[in-house]
């Protein structure tokens, strides 16, 4: 990917590690792409949805979580996410505009073990995540390796994925798709499961990435050979049914929370093919 061709963006920001400790993460944000890994396999061991385990404790006082740790973010590593940022910048604002809307820019805030945000206290182990309490896509500057050596995804394109994946987060959340699952929430809709919301609203972020991926290879035609197969490499390690399958033997549909692997892949597919957030419904009709 030459991913040199785009522009910058202004909205990247790195952690001071001035943040203090916060509330734990839960309920207001969305788990991160490629989910958390560890804490993943341990709620998949102990048949519980990760997300629950971000959140329990109802209304106990949360646990601190612990950040002061600026973020050593190598120069490259920064323009490469300052220029995926400003491309899907680009291509939400047109599609936004093309439709009689404004888009509103999210920050991407990258860190290093643990950050406050509007959603509450977050560690390194939730992988990227988006939250819609203050629009910001939060990274850990460290997960790009994580994403080679335990996701098995290497490549610019991949990671570009995982950012253009939460901006699809923050797509939503200016659609009021965030508004309405948490309205058929309260109407007993299940989040988890197979069929469950959670599952249709990670598969539309899914689409969405692909849709941006579409317009932004028109516009600078920076895709090489190979870098549409390491994204769906990608996403194809992050299926519900990968993860548990590879953590506790065996798959269990009623804990999904982001879908199958052939799942995401689908979808992605869907969007990078079409170029239409149109086609990107998943809450309507068969996965």
């Amino acid at each position: 990917m030459d991913w040199q061709k785009g522009g910058s963006s202004d909205n990247v920001e790195v952690d001071s590690g001035s943040g203090g400790g916060g509330q734990r993460f839960g309920g207001g944000g969305r788990m991160g792409l490629g989910g958390l890994i560890v804490l993943a396999i341990l709620g998949w061991i102990f048949f519980k949805n990760p997300l629950a385990l971000l959140d329990q404790g109802g209304g106990q006082s949360p646990a601190p979580t612990q950040t002061g740790v600026p973020a050593q973010v190598d120069p490259q590593q920064k323009a490469f996410v300052s220029a995926i940022l400003h491309s899907t910048e680009q291509t939400w604002g047109e599609i936004f505009q093309a439709r009689g809307m404004t888009y509103v820019d999210p920050r991407l805030h990258l860190f290093t073990g643990g950050v406050s945000t509007g959603c509450g206290g977050a560690t390194a182990a939730v992988g990227p995540f988006y939250c819609p309490v203050d629009q910001k896509v939060y990274l850990d500057v460290a997960f790009f390796q994580q994403l080679q050596d335990e996701l098995h995804s290497s490549g610019d394109f991949a990671r570009a994925y995982v950012i253009a994946h939460e901006v699809g987060h923050h797509v939503q959340k200016l659609t009021g798709v965030f508004d309405r699952v948490r309205q058929l929430q309260r109407q007993g809709q299940p989040m988890d499961g197979a069929d469950g919301l959670s599952v249709r609203q990670e598969l539309q972020a899914d689409c969405y990435a692909g849709v941006w991926a579409n317009h932004s290879q028109q516009e600078l035609n920076w895709l090489q050979p190979g870098d549409i197969e390491s994204a769906l490499n990608a996403a194809s390690h992050i299926g519900d049914d990968t993860l548990q399958q590879q953590a506790q033997g065996r798959v269990r549909p009623d804990t999904f929370t982001h879908g199958t692997s052939a799942q995401r892949v689908k979808w992605f597919k869907t969007g990078f093919s079409s170029g239409d957030m149109d086609q990107c419904n998943t809450f309507a009709g068969a996965l």
